[in-house]
């Protein structure tokens, strides 16, 4: 699967006590031109304290990866739990999130603890991939790049960082 489509910029977005929030339309966007499906799927990032989700047709491009990432570490004689700790994390730790005509979802009540989301969203483009922090952890744990972001959005909308 080629990816033409492409997720890039940022967005900072309110969440509800119930775990309702809005996706940017930069994202649905991208989603759109990939699948017909009006949905996400949401799951925790491999390194990062925050969530990293996709569309639904992406997955066979993770499954791709994995493969690749399982092949090269047994040819250099590496663990086979890895692979399967990856693949659990990718396809096991995740939800299927569709999204409403105006781009509301909920956010899962597992996926909102492992991304340690509040009341704010801070969505960021990364390629084939977007990612979903809490602006508050990207200030502590984010790259320069990212809390530079973060702190922006935040000021943006009135709130200290």
């Amino acid at each position: 699967m080629e990816l033409e489509h492409l997720f890039n910029g940022s967005a900072l977005n309110a969440v509800d006590a119930k775990g309702r929030l809005s996706i940017p339309a930069f994202i649905r966007g991208v989603v759109e031109r990939r699948s017909d499906a009006k949905a996400v799927v949401i799951g925790a990032h491999e390194i990062d304290p925050c969530l990293s989700a996709y569309d639904r047709g992406y997955a066979r491009i993770l499954h791709t990866e994995n493969e690749r990432r399982r092949l090269l570490e047994e040819g250099q004689g590496g663990a086979p739990g890895n692979h399967f700790a990856r693949a659990r994390r990718t396809f096991g730790l995740t939800e299927d999130v569709p999204y409403d005509p105006s781009g509301r979802i909920i956010l899962p009540p597992m996926m909102r603890r492992k991304g340690r989301i509040e009341d704010l969203a801070l969505f960021v483009g990364v390629g084939g991939t977007f990612e979903i922090w809490n602006p508050h952890v990207a200030l502590e744990h984010g790259d320069d790049d990212l809390r530079e972001l973060a702190a922006w959005r935040l000021e943006e909308r009135g709130i200290g960082a």
